[in-house]
């Protein structure tokens, strides 16, 4: 892990450096002084957290964005090497593809629902989404009562905040990527 005097400097210089801005600039948009600025890329000084909030601010860009580990360019994840959450006697298996992200807000699964199998969800919070992309098969979803069959190769995307099930009383097996957005509060 890099510490984090050096993610915040790398960071800065980063955002600095996309924008095109000097470090005079910088010191005039944030009200941070060029030498702290220079001092603070160079990973030679650790910022307040008032420091940190009026660069954040004056750039525009959230203060967790200096804090976090820089992401690969790419990331490949193969299901084979994931181990399923399983319901309705293993009828239901879900694999957490990208689990939850709480900078983008974001988890994926790969949902295989094997002939017969019924999966009642919890309704979740306010303002989350979830995103149904059937790649086999066929699925029954009820969403506050109302079913919807979503066949391979449809999508289908809903509020979450609502009681819902996924159902596949069909004789063959179901496969889908089950995408969740949650709002940022």
């Amino acid at each position: 892990m890099t510490a984090p005097v050096n993610t915040i400097g790398e960071r800065l210089k980063e955002i600095r450096t996309n924008r095109s801005l000097t470090l005079d600039d910088t010191a005039k948009i944030t009200g941070v002084s060029k030498p702290m600025l220079g001092q603070i890329e160079r990973g030679q000084s650790i910022p307040t957290i008032t420091t940190l909030w009026k660069i954040a601010t004056g750039l525009k860009v959230p203060l967790s964005s200096f804090l976090e580990e820089q992401q690969p360019e790419y990331t490949v994840v193969d299901i084979a090497q994931e181990a399923a959450i399983s319901e309705d006697n293993r009828r239901m298996r879900a694999y957490p593809l990208f689990p939850y992200d709480p900078i983008r807000n974001v988890e994926i699964f790969h949902i295989e629902f094997d002939a017969g199998c019924k999966h009642i969800s919890e309704k979740h919070n306010d303002g989350v989404e979830e995103y149904i992309l059937v790649q086999t098969g066929t699925l029954q979803l009820v969403l506050n009562g109302q079913e919807i069959v979503i066949a391979k190769n449809q999508s289908i995307r809903f509020k979450a905040d609502i009681p819902h099930s996924y159902n596949n009383p069909f004789d063959v097996p179901c496969t889908v990527y089950n995408i969740i957005f949650y709002p940022r509060y």
